[in-house]
């Protein structure tokens, strides 16, 4: 009796954070899948009365208590980098054809006031992140005009390195950051794009913490010290995050999550309560990387999922403003602090 007690409390508090804080999330792979598996036919998808053959549609989001969304804009980084800036256009031209394609459900946003606005309209604020600086090719005005086209954050890198920027996972390289890299960092300061650490090398995370003025983000990734992989932040790093301001944004990739063959709701528990207790309540975020890999942890397989994973929290003593940090809170502030 006293656990379904208290299993009935969670559930209230959570849906009590979820309606005053709704969760933002720092990755979402839709527009790749729209590209591969529909041809950017947005309507073939079926997004707004449910499509269960992939990790994300409309109906969803809402049961997720999904408020926002950081839509990926990507393409892979073996690409040439001129082909990859055009592919990343087509990208982005999706996810404003989405949102227009589902005007009373999605509202494009680029800052925290957009966001909000967002929210006071019950609409799911549409954010958009480019994936891997190979598509800039080597140019801080495409840069410019990513930003310009509502781009909000960019992954330093992808799975292989630039000419400027080192990759967790790229052919071993004797730098983190170039002299260009760092050009790259403070330009996006300057322009008001967050700078995201996922995929980047451990140097290439220490460079841009170094150089950065403003907060960065790992907009997908989890913690080394749980599990040894590459792309996951070690706590060297995740200590610095407080000084900077910025937020690791945990993510739900199973080989990121245990090295076991399926992950579960507790691993990503693990990861969560790593990442407070290293880099502090106030850094810590959300970011699935939904529809980015082929399935989510036993228990989280899609978008619908995250008040299964609140719900282990506050089983664990979270609270409602712990639970709302987490949620969004966090990532709201830095947007504020980074963006306006």
């Amino acid at each position: 009796m006293n656990s379904q007690w208290k299993s009935r409390g969670s559930a209230e508090l959570v849906q009590k954070v979820l309606s005053e804080a709704p969760v933002l999330d720092g990755h979402n792979d839709l527009p790749m899948v729209l590209g591969n598996e529909y041809g950017y036919d947005i309507g073939e998808a079926c997004l707004d009365s449910g499509n269960p053959s992939i990790h994300t549609d409309l109906p969803s989001l809402r049961a997720g208590g999904v408020g926002g969304q950081f839509w990926s804009v990507y393409v892979p980084s073996h690409q040439p980098e001129s082909q990859a800036a055009v592919q990343v256009l087509e990208q982005i031209d999706c996810v404003h054809r989405l949102v227009g394609q589902f005007p009373t459900e999605l509202q494009l946003a680029q800052t925290a006031t957009d966001i909000q606005t967002a929210w006071k309209g019950n609409r799911i604020a549409s954010l958009m992140g480019a994936e891997g600086g190979h598509s800039i090719a080597g140019s801080l005005a495409v840069l410019r005009m990513f930003r310009a086209l509502g781009v909000t954050y960019m992954t330093l890198t992808h799975n292989d390195n630039t000419a400027w920027a080192a990759s967790a996972t790229g052919a071993p390289v004797d730098y983190g950051l170039t002299e260009f890299g760092r050009e790259v960092v403070a330009e996006m300061n300057r322009i008001g794009m967050l700078a995201d650490l996922s995929h980047v090398h451990e140097r290439t995370m220490h460079d841009a913490l170094d150089v950065s003025c403003r907060p960065v983000i790992f907009s997908h990734s989890c913690c080394r010290a749980v599990t040894d992989h590459p792309r996951n932040v070690p706590d060297g790093v995740l200590s610095r995050l407080s000084a900077n301001g910025g937020v690791l944004m945990l993510s739900f990739v199973p080989s990121f999550l245990t090295t076991n063959n399926e992950a579960t709701v507790e691993d990503v528990v693990a990861h969560v309560e790593h990442a407070r207790q290293v880099a502090g309540i106030e850094h810590i975020g959300l970011g699935g990387d939904y529809d980015g890999v082929p399935a989510g942890p036993s228990g989280m397989e899609r978008v619908n999922s995250y008040p299964v994973l609140l719900r282990a929290l506050a089983e664990r003593g979270w609270s409602e403003q712990e639970l709302a940090k987490l949620t969004s809170g966090n990532i709201l502030r830095v947007i504020t602090e980074a963006i306006g």
